[in-house]
């Protein structure tokens, strides 16, 4: 069975059929269009002998296989870092605050440290996620932050939760960059946008999961009737009990957590072959066998599709974070205790988890993202207007705040999706993504000054600022659609025969000619 190639005449039509270095290019140059390479002794396979389906199998019960062995642990993974990171929200309404004596806005700085160090590691994290292998690097990640989540349930002092922070920014830095560019590597453009929801959509399942968590692990904490488990304060509990569950699955994970298809023992030569040339059709050759110079980091930045790739997560970072740190704050507002505070936190994340894969389903029904961005960034906005507009309506306040969670956790994962796999090669999806994420996270630190309490209750300079930056994601999104909508439309019109060798091609990656972008 053949992917993309189904007959001659489409075979001919497909633009993106590059064939790969099976043995791989051994030399640590990059690639420089000004210098030839030496191609004499690189081998290429026939990729209609490559591309056909192992006869044990079928593409649908072999995409199956590979669902179940890529997507869970991926989710399971993300959706506890996830929880590690904003719980601290949770923990706030169960006197975080007050047990730590924190002053005006050192609530607020806490929450930035976190963002220092994930910002600076995105870049050199997914690096050595390449060099030491996803099993490896995530599982020592995930076991890490899980212990500093401990930790912080431990600290006496405003130092301490600073330290702890920064510390758990260290170690999540490599998670979501890490696993979006691991899917990425697995799936083709066009079926892609559904798995990468589904795992994205698990920071909305840790947002639900982690109310309801709150709101069982609270009621362990001390109270002006009881001293509560061991004397702790509920606040203390939450960290202590999610950290520790984050340290024994990532023991687990370290035997179970998938690597790339050249590395996975789980299939058979012959499915690897297969995954590795359905792949080559869709996306060119990988160049995964070459190690990633400073020239191939440097060289990825001269795209500017890569700048607003960066833009377009910007602007989405600011209204989620905003609303998974302080959604407990906001509900707060509203009247509700501390355990109503949790409980009602849980239905906005649920409904987001749902429109998400709604999104998701349609944008690769229809093989296009651009619209699928637009949308939920639509319903984003009008969620913040009702937001800004009404004070005296809790039920109309309680059902914005639905559209804000629906609107930016179903945009995110279509534009991280949609940029991702536009990126050719290991080498300029491994650079873009960690770059789109960190740079992206730039707009975590500005989340976490939008809610000041001394903004409270209406908090419109919050809601002001996180519409601000919708608009710009939405400007960034029709400015990166037109971009790789005249790219392909250029390359369509140009001379198809440049002369340029099948490693040329593996090292320009998605700037390769024949290369053509998903809008």
């Amino acid at each position: 069975m053949f992917f993309s190639l189904g007959s001659k005449k489409k075979e001919a039509a497909s633009p993106n059929i590059s064939i790969d270095n099976e043995k791989g290019v051994k030399s640590s140059n990059a690639y420089d269009p000004a210098i030839p390479s030496n191609t004499e002794a690189t081998e290429y396979d026939d990729p209609s002998v490559a591309a056909v389906c192992p006869p044990h199998t079928t593409e649908r019960r072999l995409m199956m296989k590979i669902d179940l062995r890529v997507i869970p642990f991926l989710c399971i993974l993300y959706l506890l870092a996830f929880l590690d990171r904003v719980n601290i929200g949770n923990a706030r309404s169960f006197g975080l605050a007050k047990d730590l004596n924190l002053k005006s806005v050192e609530y607020n700085t806490a929450l930035t440290m976190f963002f220092v160090p994930y910002i600076v590691m995105e870049i050199p994290s997914n690096i050595l996620l390449k060099e030491l292998s996803p099993r490896i690097w995530l599982s020592f990640c995930m076991f890490s932050f899980g212990l500093i989540c401990m930790c912080q349930g431990f600290v006496q002092s405003y130092g301490g939760l600073l330290t702890t922070r920064f510390l758990l920014g260290v170690f999540e830095s490599g998670m979501f960059p890490g696993c979006f560019y691991l899917i990425g590597m697995w799936y083709k453009r066009e079926e892609a946008q559904r798995r990468y929801s589904f795992f994205f959509s698990s920071t909305t399942l840790a947002g639900a999961f982690g109310g309801l968590l709150a709101a069982a692990i609270g009621k362990m904490g001390k109270t002006t009737t009881s001293n509560g488990v061991n004397g702790y304060s509920g606040w203390r509990w939450i960290f202590i009990l999610e950290g520790l569950l984050t340290c024994v699955i990532a023991i687990i994970f370290f035997f179970v957590i998938p690597s790339f298809p050249e590395d996975a023992n789980w299939l058979t030569p012959e499915e690897r072959d297969y995954v590795k040339a359905r792949l080559r059709v869709d996306q060119g050759n990988s160049a995964k066998e070459r190690k990633i110079t400073l020239r191939d980091v440097g060289r990825v930045f001269k795209d500017y599709k890569i700048i607003l790739g960066g833009f377009m997560y910007f602007g989405m970072i600011v209204p989620a974070y905003g609303y998974a740190f302080f959604a407990p704050t906001i509900l707060a507002t509203y009247g509700y205790s501390p355990i109503q505070t949790q409980l009602h936190s849980v239905p906005p994340w649920a409904a987001a988890f749902g429109f998400a894969m709604v999104i998701a389903f349609c944008s690769d029904f229809a093989k296009h993202r651009f619209l699928f961005t637009i949308i939920p960034i639509s319903i984003a906005i009008t969620g913040f207007g009702i937001l800004i507009r009404v004070h005296d309506n809790t039920d109309v306040q309680y059902a914005a705040l639905f559209l804000v969670a629906m609107g930016a956790y179903s945009a995110m994962p279509v534009i991280v999706c949609w940029f991702n796999m536009n990126l050719g090669g290991h080498h300029r999806r491994a650079v873009g993504s960690a770059w789109q994420v960190g740079f992206g996270n730039i707009g975590g630190i500005i989340a976490t000054y939008a809610f000041l309490q001394t903004d409270a209750p209406y908090y419109k300079k919050g809601y002001s600022i996180c519409l601000a930056f919708l608009c710009l994601s939405a400007v960034s999104c029709c400015a990166y659609g037109a971009a790789v909508f005249f790219a392909n439309r250029n390359r369509e019109r140009a001379p198809r025969n440049v002369g340029l060798t099948e490693y040329e091609k593996t090292e320009l990656g998605d700037m390769n000619p024949d290369y053509r972008y998903l809008l």
